[in-house]
């Protein structure tokens, strides 16, 4: 498991991009708008295709 920091993710619609490409490549996954954070439960791939992902839609995800 790894926490990612997001600190660009403000509102709902910031959730629902980053939800929908996550679900996209098939990985296992928490949101919290609250913590600007996104929890990987898998791999180091995951994690890597998680943050690949992130910054394609224009997020900083750095590993907490």
């Amino acid at each position: 498991m790894a926490v990612l920091k997001v600190e660009g993710m403000h509102c709902g619609k910031c959730v629902e991009r980053i939800t929908n490409a996550l679900n996209q490549v098939n990985l296992d996954f928490n949101v919290s708008l609250e913590d600007k954070t996104v929890t990987i439960n898998g791999c180091d791939q995951c994690v890597k295709t998680a943050i690949s992902e992130l910054d394609d839609l224009g997020f900083d995800a750095v590993v907490q």
